[in-house]
């Protein structure tokens, strides 16, 4: 796949493009159905499967003090899209400006004249240009004006989810409250975070019997405090474990960690960069009378993940 940084690099239009345009942040199963449209449409005309996104999140440039923490930062988000199979990704850098352009001179100079869209796949809410004039209805007009197709895709809806729809705010929701296995189903795989191990407090080991990798998150969107059966992606190599994230009550700290014990594991892992796959919550973070008592709970949390793991035919499965 090819990844644009900026329309400039871009030097003549596209053959037959095939575009849709979103933030995508989750990479979730209705925006894997957008994808899937475009590559039938680019390869029923010999033509380019693009897809369209921004950095940073256009949230972040227009509603200052409204944040909301990301699914999927750029690292993983390219490489996800990248796995849907398309050929190309256009990420456009957006600010004030750039939010300022109306619709119609956006559709007229950016897709058609500069990528020389052919099919323009978009879901039935999309709006952009400047205030988010545009909409389906304007966008049809002007595709049978400028001479391209127009694919509304109609929502993706989970059985199991009460009819709702797939929505990127719906994923967050579920992740924070720690509802791993219900984001799993909207996402299309576990939700995972990565992080950069570094030196904790190396009480795991000595202390428990237990060595965890202590992990300084690089992800935005971390899950509820608790235990999880987890899998861990430690280079080429995807391993099972247990995640616990909170404050570690029973020592008293009050300080906030994410740490893995990677299972059947012997190894440094210092400075080392891993991804954490969230299978299913285990249970609350509770503090303990003593040592004996938390080992003990360690141990039925690693039986328990164990068995887990090995229903869910985990490890295996892209890291």
């Amino acid at each position: 796949m090819r990844v644009f940084d900026h329309l400039d690099q871009i030097t003549e239009p596209f053959s037959n493009a095939a575009v849709t345009i979103g933030n995508f942040d989750g990479v979730h199963v209705g925006h894997q159905a957008l994808f899937s449209r475009v590559i039938e449409k680019a390869r029923a005309m010999n033509g380019v499967a693009a897809a369209m996104t921004f950095d940073p999140h256009p949230l972040r440039v227009l509603r200052e003090g409204n944040r909301p923490p990301l699914i999927t930062l750029h690292e993983q988000k390219v490489e996800l899209i990248e796995a849907c199979g398309l050929d190309v990704l256009i990420c456009l850098p957006f600010t004030r400006e750039f939010s300022a352009i109306g619709a119609r001179d956006f559709v007229e100079r950016v897709l058609v004249r500069h990528l020389g869209v052919k099919a323009l796949v978009v879901g039935p809410d999309y709006s952009f240009g400047r205030g988010r004039e545009g909409n389906v209805d304007s966008l049809s007009r002007m595709a049978e004006e400028m001479g391209f197709e127009l694919v509304v895709l109609p929502w993706v809806e989970v059985s199991d989810q009460r009819g709702e729809r797939i929505s990127s705010t719906r994923i967050r929701e579920l992740v924070a409250d720690g509802r791993v296995g219900e984001a799993r189903q909207l996402l299309g795989r576990n939700y995972q975070v990565r992080g950069l191990v570094e030196r904790g407090r190396d009480r795991g080991g000595k202390l428990l019997g237990f060595p965890t990798a202590n992990l300084k998150l690089m992800d935005e969107l971390c899950p509820k405090a608790g235990v999880y059966a987890v899998t861990v992606g430690i280079g080429d190599k995807l391993l099972q474990g247990v995640a616990n994230i909170g404050i570690s009550p029973t020592f008293g700290e009050n300080q906030f960690t994410v740490e893995v014990h990677v299972l059947d594991f012997s190894g440094d892992l210092y400075g080392q960069k891993i991804k954490v796959n969230f299978v299913k919550r285990l249970r609350d973070e509770r503090k303990f009378s003593g040592l004996d008592a938390l080992t003990a709970q360690i141990h039925k949390d690693v039986d328990l993940a164990r068995a887990i793991l090995a229903e869910n035919g985990t490890p295996g499965g892209r890291s």
